[in-house]
């Protein structure tokens, strides 16, 4: 009989990498990134080399170093300390809680699809269907009722890669039985066009798409070799993600021109476009149906998940002990009640912006920049920790010394940086105002959702 030990590092290669691309593929941005046209193969080069891959080679050597549960939190503890690791965790959490009704807004527009195409404009619409959806889930949590994880990856299999596999397979059909498309494929349009910035607000969202591979730093342990295994396993992932994200963008953009394309509702739009042509409109209800199903099980697992983050500092002595207490069912209500109030205020700006579209924007862009500090932060960890690590068998090392840590660290600060800044420029296809009001609309928000644990820290004694 195997040792438990044993039967933990079982996760093969392919298997590990699979479960990075189911965590991280999304429909969500799609729409957005499918602007860009043919360019969007550029953009997602340039987040893939700049981003992407210092993600990837941190995340291999943190989490083959420091095996513990915990990821980037404890990284960042380890590196400045148990208040910036509470800011840390902090940063992870509000930003899901700004991303809840950006990926709500998408399973209401899938919805008002199948009932009136009409309502995914709505103000009224989209608000009291982000409340309701929400507010079922965080009571669903609230009695301990999670989903399992069984059921989140199945969501996320059925709701996200089955769409976006069956569109990509639809696209190419469309290529290659030589229907009209919105595409130009000149190999000069691939490049970005330096003479319009406004496309370049929108390179936050690519940037966003390819978050989240620190997560798998729980997986660590669990392949044969670490060393080898664990960063292949990412390279491999990654791979998967751009090049399944570049795929599935283009091919939204070969039958929508970016003039006729909603950001929110761009993926119902290219489906009817092409079932319709192809005489198949009579599955149309069932791809919205998996999108809708695969939507609101990512939002309903999440819910709950980064709170677990503020749970495990306040169990760490690193945050108010208020934040890790449950009720008789496990379930941290105090935070779950205090998050439905947040996304709830946060609703109030489909109210306050011109349009739905403009709302969606301001909010997805508001995620995009708390998410960049979140990861600054972590660079800046793992430049910190990379100059002390020690040599570890079985772990893996950044090449290139102190200069390659340095190197991968700081490529990467750069690169969110920058991103920040360009999420400042109001892009040409949103309606959101004047440019004065959409960036002090969201530097008072980065402000509003970022300075909160710096005083809560500054007043907590931690032990």
């Amino acid at each position: 009989m195997l040792s438990t030990s044993n039967r933990q590092k079982t996760l093969s290669v392919f298997g590990l990498a699979m479960i990075n691309v189911v965590a991280i593929d999304s429909l969500r941005n799609l729409p957005t990134e499918a602007v860009f046209g043919i360019s969007i193969i550029s953009f997602y080069f340039i987040a893939a080399l700049f981003f992407l891959l210092p993600c990837v080679l941190l995340t291999a050597e943190l989490a083959t170093h420091y095996p513990k549960t915990g990821g980037s939190y404890v990284w960042v503890r380890e590196a400045f300390g148990k208040k910036w690791g509470f800011f840390n965790i902090w940063l992870q959490w509000v930003y899901n809680v700004v991303w809840y009704p950006t990926i709500l807004s998408f399973v209401a527009a899938s919805i008002a699809y199948l009932i009136d195409p009409p309502l995914a404009s709505n103000k009224t619409y989209m608000i009291c269907m982000i409340i309701g959806m929400f507010s079922f889930a965080t009571l669903i949590n609230c009695f301990g009722m999670k989903l399992s994880s069984f059921v989140s990856t199945i969501g996320a299999i059925v709701g996200t890669l089955v769409p976006m596999l069956f569109i990509i397979i639809l696209a190419t059909f469309w290529w290659a039985f030589g229907k009209p498309t919105a595409l130009t494929f000149n190999t000069s349009d691939i490049l970005p066009n330096l003479n319009n910035w406004q496309d370049f607000a929108l390179f936050g969202t690519v940037i966003f798409s390819v978050m989240g591979i620190e997560m798998s730093s729980v997986h660590a342990g669990d392949v044969k070799n670490p060393k080898r295994d664990y960063p292949l396993a990412l390279i491999l992932s990654s791979v998967l993600i751009v090049v399944s994200s570049i795929l599935a963008t283009l091919s939204i953009a070969i039958v929508l021109p970016k003039n006729q394309l909603s950001i929110v509702s761009g993926m119902n739009q290219a489906f009817k476009y092409f079932l319709d042509n192809f005489h198949l409109g009579w599955l149309e209800p069932i791809a919205i149906l998996t999108m809708i199903t695969g939507g609101f099980c990512c939002m309903a697992t999440w819910v709950i998940g980064p709170i677990k983050g503020l749970m495990v500092a306040a169990e760490d002595g690193c945050a108010p002990k208020i934040f890790g207490k449950t009720n008789r069912y496990g379930a941290p209500t105090a935070m779950l009640i205090a998050q439905w109030g947040v996304v709830l205020l946060l609703c109030t700006a489909y109210a306050l912006f011109p349009t739905v579209t403009s709302a969606y924007w301001i909010l997805a862009d508001l995620t995009t920049q708390l998410a960049l500090v979140f990861y600054i932060l972590l660079f800046l960890a793992a430049i910190k920790l990379h100059l002390n690590l020690p040599e570890k068998i079985g772990s893996f090392k950044i090449p290139g010394g102190k200069l390659g840590g340095y190197v991968v660290g700081g490529v990467g600060i750069l690169t969110a940086s920058i991103t920040i800044l360009l999420g400042f420029i109001p892009p040409e296809t949103v309606k959101v105002g004047s440019v004065w009001s959409y960036e002090l609309t969201l530097i008072i928000g980065m402000l509003i959702f970022a300075l909160p644990p710096l005083f809560i820290a500054r007043n907590t004694p931690m032990q």
